[in-house]
């Protein structure tokens, strides 16, 4: 058995399977704990050192196989993960299967094929188990995906047709293909033309080598059922190449009208063709277009409402008295979100409105009809003969109520409570109020018992790379943490270095250095927030080291970062009674998150702060006497497509404050906006906001530049902070009106979606300009930073939630800009003038339903435009809306 083992060891699988061959079943049997040992071994070794042991894996598969008796063991050795990428040759493993008996190897072969698509069992190994068994081939997705990789290799210059010939069990195979859940392993090898699957498939049913019919049955039910996002580029491809009859295409008429409803757009309008064929061919009865076509005008894309119109308005010519059967379904696209296509709807109905005369009918087209635009409305009215309609009133705005802050709770009693809390913020990023109350948290127990903090963190703390002393030295953590050219630290770095220095793997001096010094860093416009978490990070792990703090003073109150006065004048007071010293940086970070907006209390907490007797409280009390502090100077510059902020000096902060806070009062130009920095993270714009809970601006001149990258970089995640700055404190000035601009117009519909929420809650806050802000985006996309399609999803999603005065007035000042660069005799590029329809079609929709009257400059001459494009219809459209004399 020795012998077998240094086989195995050495990888020699053939000598393996032949030394094992000459062993009885016991024997065999004896071997599978040291064969799991030598396989565990391999396993648990760092991979650095794991390439040269894994050279024994085909031998080691090879022998599990042989010495396991049941087929299940056997199968789950064969396919382990750990063996899939250096497998035994499948002539040794089948060879080493040989000697069992049939029922067992198919009883391994049907395991094998059960195995998910992943597993990457060899196709060679299932079908020759399934060969030398005799036993029915099993139509899995791991063997039919094996079986297609198989016959696609090809076999030399043998056509794919006649590969498929020689199959000998191709019939379950091919309805294995249909059954199979998703293509998306395979798709790329059925390719196209003459030499393809599918024209393969087709011959073989023309040659009544398939059976056609079931072919075709399994086709489209395989298309109705849906698959890969890909899968219908196979299986439409092999119904259009089967080259349905008309009678067999008749037969189908509830499947095509089910493709038709649901299907992927493709194969939609592949089924609406032959409704179509079938239709104007006499072969589709009145109710089954009925039918199929209420289903397809549901639909959102408007190419397949347009064409199925079209069809109805032919078989209306063809078939007058069909009228009654297929108006009503006609008017079903009067709720379409398009007034181009209820436009058409209504003009199949306005010219056939005559022969309506089923009175059941003629009023569910009435009760559609309120589904139209006003203008249409009247128009359908008129059309049904119906008595004109009272004018509708105006909706009135409904804002979503704007989120209300909430206080967090204090940090965990109990130590072992604090470290499940942590662990789930180092696995996942969690909100300003859950980082703050860890923060809060570590300093108070480490005050109160820095062993016991140690001793509940440790589950935490061995998962963390800088408690591995054999991965990483001691000599590497200082320098990770350490205040090197590894640039500044960010939330979760931040929380590593204090737990690190809670274990005592950074030394003080190294975490002193880095408070006093920081990283060598240019003064780039993010590096004044990240320097201020930087130091906080730093001093707490340094007062951990040396001089635990009894609590943080600058754990915020309420969930936006704000501070309240009472709380800090509290804390200081706790400080005073147990004589500790407090932390400069902490301290000043209280005192930039404390409220001063309220000037009753912050007068009240400045007279209990003087009577502490301590600098800290007279500071304190002079900062909440003296008011917020006045916003500095800012003016307009661009850079590019974008249109930035450039603010001046704020004097406040640039005395009294440690270093690192100084620079938050520094001017901001546009050169530093577009300066590049390394340690810049989209994920911290949320602690910057609670930096300055009530300066809002401060914060949106520095954020302007980087959400502007969501629009015009295409960036994923720069508006993400946006809901936080509409929710925090102080004035909403134009950089928060730029942010916000640059938002709407975001590339990717997370990011556009943060910006709607951000522009709903200021508007529900009072905070918003909709006007300026309207300004602000004509500018943008004039000058192509805001693209206005984006623009028009966002102002539409706006709307949807009932917003539509709030979104008409921000339409009816950017619309002007964009209006006045039309050329009288064209519309500029096609794709502005498509983009500002888009526009022109959410303004015109959202006038309708606040009742917004009077004139906008230049909409006349865009809405004098000839032809039928979406630029002149809306523009038409709005125009109407907008004119009194019309609406009266």
């Amino acid at each position: 058995m020795s012998a077998v083992l240094d086989a195995v060891r050495a990888g020699r699988a053939g000598e393996t399977e032949l030394l094992l061959r000459s062993l009885p079943d016991a024997e065999r049997r004896s071997l599978l704990p040291e064969l799991k040992k030598l396989r565990k071994g391999v396993r648990d070794l760092p991979w650095e050192r794991r390439n040269g042991a894994e050279r024994m894996y085909p031998a080691l598969q090879v022998a599990g196989a042989m010495c396991h008796s049941g087929a299940a063991a056997a199968a789950t050795w064969i396919a382990g993960a750990d063996m899939r990428w250096r497998q035994a040759p499948t002539e040794t493993l089948l060879r080493a299967l040989a000697g069992r008996d049939t029922g067992w190897q198919a009883d391994v072969a049907r395991r094998l094929a059960g195995r998910p698509v992943s597993a990457d069992v060899p196709f060679a190994l299932m079908a020759g188990l399934v060969q030398r068994s005799g036993c029915e081939v099993p139509v899995t997705d791991a063997y039919v995906v094996g079986w297609v990789r198989h016959v696609g290799q090809g076999w030399g210059r043998v056509p794919l047709v006649d590969r498929l010939r020689a199959e000998p069990d191709l019939v379950p195979l091919v309805n294995g293909l249909f059954e199979f859940s998703d293509l998306g392993e395979v798709r790329w090898l059925f390719g196209d033309g003459p030499g393809s699957w599918q024209s393969a498939l087709a011959e073989l049913t023309r040659t009544d080598e398939l059976d056609r019919a079931a072919v075709v049955d399994a086709c489209v039910a395989r298309l109705l059922r849906g698959g890969g996002p890909t899968d219908h580029r196979v299986f439409l491809p092999l119904l259009v190449q089967l080259a349905l009859t008309r009678e067999e295409e008749r037969d189908r008429v509830a499947d095509w009208t089910a493709l038709a409803r649901d299907a992927v757009s493709p194969v939609a309008a592949h089924a609406q063709a032959v409704l179509a064929a079938l239709a104007l061919d006499g072969r589709l009865a009145a109710g089954q277009l009925a039918e199929a076509s209420e289903g397809v005008l549901f639909r959102s894309e408007k190419k397949l409402v347009r064409a199925q119109l079209v069809l109805l308005g032919k078989v209306l010519a063809g078939a007058p008295d069909a009228a009654p059967q297929l108006l009503p379904a006609v008017a079903q696209a009067f709720g379409h979100e398009d007034t181009q296509v209820q436009e058409r709807a209504l003009k199949l109905v306005e010219r056939h409105a005559k022969r309506l005369d089923d009175p059941a009918a003629r009023s569910g087209i009435a009760e559609a009809a309120d589904r139209l635009s006003p203008a249409l409305r009247t128009r359908a009215t008129g059309a049904l003969g119906l008595a004109p309609a009272a004018a509708p009133e105006a909706c009135a705005e409904v804002l979503p109520p704007a989120p209300e802050p909430f206080r967090p709770e204090p940090a965990p009693d109990s130590a072992v409570e604090l470290a499940e809390e942590i662990g789930a913020l180092l696995a996942s990023d969690g909100d300003v109020a859950a980082f703050e109350r860890a923060l809060d948290g570590l300093a108070r127990h480490a005050y109160r018992d820095r062993d016991a903090l140690r001793a509940a963190l440790e589950p935490v703390a061995a998962t963390r790379w800088w408690r591995q002393p054999d991965v990483m030295g001691r000599l590497h953590v200082e320098d990770y943490f350490g205040p090197g050219r590894r640039g500044l630290l960010d939330a979760e770095r931040g929380l590593e270095l204090v737990l690190a220095a809670l274990y005592e793997l950074v030394s003080p001096a190294s975490l002193l250095a880095g408070l006093r010094k920081g990283p060598a860093d240019h003064d780039c416009a993010r590096h004044a927030f990240s320097r201020v978490m930087d130091v906080r990070f730093r001093e707490l792990a340094h007062r951990i080291r040396t001089d635990p703090q009894p609590l943080l003073l600058a754990t915020p109150s309420w969930s936006t970062g704000l501070l309240e006065p009472d709380d800090l004048v509290d804390r200081l007071d706790t400080y005073r009674r147990l004589g500790a010293r407090v932390g400069e940086v902490d301290f000043a970070q209280a005192l930039l998150r404390v409220r001063r907006g309220d000037r009753a209390a912050a007068l009240a907490a400045a007279r209990r702060a003087s009577g502490l007797g301590m600098p800290e409280g007279e500071r304190l009390a002079g900062l909440l006497s003296a008011g917020a502090p006045a916003l500095p100077a800012s003016h307009r510059r661009t850079s590019g497509p974008r249109v930035l902020i450039e603010s001046g000096e704020v004097p406040e902060l640039r005395t009294g404050f440690p270093e690192a806070f100084r620079r938050l009062g520094l001017p901001f130009t546009v050169s530093d906006a577009v300066r590049y920095c390394y340690h810049w993270g989209h994920e911290n714009h949320r602690h910057w906001l609670a930096t300055l809970p009530e300066l809002r601006e401060l914060v949106a001149v520095r954020l302007a530049h980087d959400v502007s990258e969501a629009a015009v970089d295409d960036e994923r995640g720069a508006a993400a902070a946006l809901p936080l700055l509409a929710e925090s404190g102080g004035a909403a000035g134009e950089s928060t009106r730029l942010c916000v601009a640059y938002g709407l117009g975001a590339r990717h519909p997370e990011d556009r979606l943060a910006a709607v929420d951000a522009l709903l809650v200021l508007a529900a806050r009072g905070q918003l300009d909709a006007e300026r802000l309207g300004a602000d985006l004509g500018q943008l996309v004039r000058r192509g930073a805001v693209k206005p399609l984006r623009l028009a999803e966002s102002a539409r999603t706006a709307a949807a939630t009932g917003a539509n005065t709030t979104i008409w007035e921000m339409l009816r000042h950017a619309l002007p800009v964009l209006l006045a660069d039309l050329p009288a005799a064209g519309a500029g590029t096609p794709g502005a003038a498509r983009g500002l329809g888009e526009l022109l079609s959410v303004a015109a929709e959202c006038a309708e339903r606040c009742g917004a009257r009077g004139a906008v400059p230049h909409l006349a001459r865009a809405a004098e435009r000839r032809g039928s494009s979406r630029l002149a219809v809306q523009a038409r459209r709005l125009r109407d809306a907008l004119d009194t004399e019309a609406a009266a």
